[in-house]
């Protein structure tokens, strides 16, 4: 391994710049700015370090993102050689390049094959604003323009431009930017804090009726399509009931109502599938991709489309109205080329499937099965959501749940790992190259910041 990277300039230095010119995301910048924030300077493999020279274990992959870690030589000898061929040319004039074919034929090879077009964009907020515009342009192709409505989940994540936002269901992000029209919202599947009374598989099926129940309230005739995550990432990384996707699909196929699947986070390996739908058992008409697409190298997303839409769209539709500069970047897409392969030759997604990510679970139910701050254990793959809880026994979250849950991460940061905090929920995430060495590291640095935690919880 090669030694850490020297910064030019003092941590202070950077600080003041940063603070004098960028507003950060999901973040106080006033607040950020007193602080300062931490200068990542070098990555290598799951491993970060800042500026001081501090090494960080990378729970989070990034944002979801790097999965194959970080300082891969095969993905910027990728970047570096299409550079030299062909820089940048777009898809627009009748024109395209041999790097988005390559990509296109190697990524629905992955696909279920009922799949089999793509719309390029170069972020998931992207994917998910192309998503409406296409949506609608199906149906007004099919002779039904009056379907226009798209139905989310309160607490659910789908970027952050104002009509992705407006089809995620975090109001206070509504509150910065408002929403759009004929966007309409249902309840979250969060047992643990919702369910009551109910079984989780109970609770499952009256989550996904809900669905049901707004379709006729909104008028089936005017239903366009449900989007959700197959999990909910930033929404507190939540796995449904195994109850609530078939019923959900059953609802969407008998109200022709189109069912889209937001992978941004799940596509790509992260559950040991190579998509999050495949491991949960529906089939969506749609997909919006992004982060693992290219391992977060390079911005990169695309909307996946089934065959039928593709088709009423090609045969049908005359021409596109949408374009993006960036769309099907050539180097974007021979960093995603490069990426795909390795996560394809190397056996990543198989070994998160039968080793690492197994090894994971057994580990967090082995120190964190009886902690008392934590009362339950959710994920699969190299995905993992620890609760917190006050009562065990009634499911009685904190009242200051988000306070203890951020005041983990920062425990985190402190021991060397970076975990994410989120609805009194700690996520991880770690690349998909982990090794169970990697792993151990990661749970025994979280249990630290967990117990540092309890402490302050009056648990410990």
């Amino acid at each position: 391994m090669n030694l850490p990277f020297e910064p030019q300039r003092q941590t202070q230095d950077y600080q003041a710049s940063d603070a004098a010119h960028h507003i950060h995301a999901f973040v106080d910048q006033k607040a950020l700015n007193a602080e300062g924030p931490r200068v990542m300077v070098r990555g290598e493999g799951l491993y970060l370090w800042d500026s001081e020279g501090k090494r960080y274990l990378d729970g989070m992959s990034g944002l979801w993102c790097t999965q194959l870690g970080y300082g891969r030589k095969d993905l910027t000898a990728a970047a570096a050689a299409q550079m030299d061929q062909l820089a940048y040319y777009n898809m627009f004039f009748h024109t395209t390049h041999p790097a988005v074919i390559e990509l296109s034929e190697l990524l629905f090879s992955l696909l279920p094959g009922h799949y089999s077009h793509v719309i390029y964009t170069n972020s998931g907020s992207e994917a998910n604003e192309v998503l409406i515009r296409t949506v609608r342009r199906y149906w007004q192709v099919l002779g039904k323009p009056q379907k226009k409505i798209m139905i989310g989940r309160w607490n659910g994540y789908h970027g952050s431009t104002l009509a992705a936002s407006a089809l995620g269901g975090m109001k206070f992000m509504h509150e910065m930017g408002g929403l759009i029209p004929d966007v309409a919202h249902i309840d979250e599947p969060y047992w643990y804090a919702q369910g009551g009374e109910l079984t989780p598989a109970e609770f499952g099926r009256r989550c996904a009726l809900q669905l049901e129940e707004k379709i006729l309230e909104l008028g089936a005739q005017n239903v366009a399509g449900f989007i959700a995550e197959p999990f909910q990432g930033a929404g507190g990384m939540i796995f449904p009931p195994e109850s609530y996707w078939p019923e959900i699909q059953r609802i969407c196929r008998q109200y022709d109502v189109l069912l889209c699947a937001d992978e941004v986070i799940g596509g790509f390996g992260r559950t040991g599938e190579w998509f999050a739908h495949q491991h949960f058992g529906f089939e969506p008409d749609t997909l919006s991709i992004a982060k693992g697409l290219t391992s977060g190298y390079l911005p990169m997303g695309g909307l996946v489309l089934s065959k039928r839409m593709a088709e009423a769209l090609v045969e049908r539709g005359g021409v596109f109205a949408h374009g993006l500069t960036y769309s099907g970047h050539p180097v974007a897409a021979a960093v995603a080329l490069a990426n795909l392969k390795a996560l394809r030759d190397e056996g990543i997604v198989r070994q998160v499937k039968d080793d690492t990510g197994p090894y994971l679970h057994t580990l967090l139910h082995e120190v964190f099965g009886n902690h008392p701050l934590i009362g339950e254990i959710q994920g699969t793959g190299l995905l993992a959501a620890l609760q917190f809880v006050e009562d065990k026994g009634t499911r009685k979250r904190f009242a200051n749940e988000n306070d203890l849950a951020w005041q983990c991460r920062t425990f985190g940061f402190e021991e060397g790992v970076i975990i994410r905090s989120t609805m009194g929920r700690m996520i991880m995430a770690p690349a998909l190259v982990a090794s169970r060495a990697e792993l151990d590291e990661l749970v025994d640095k979280t249990r630290i910041a967990v117990d540092r935690t309890a402490r302050i919880a009056g648990k410990l």
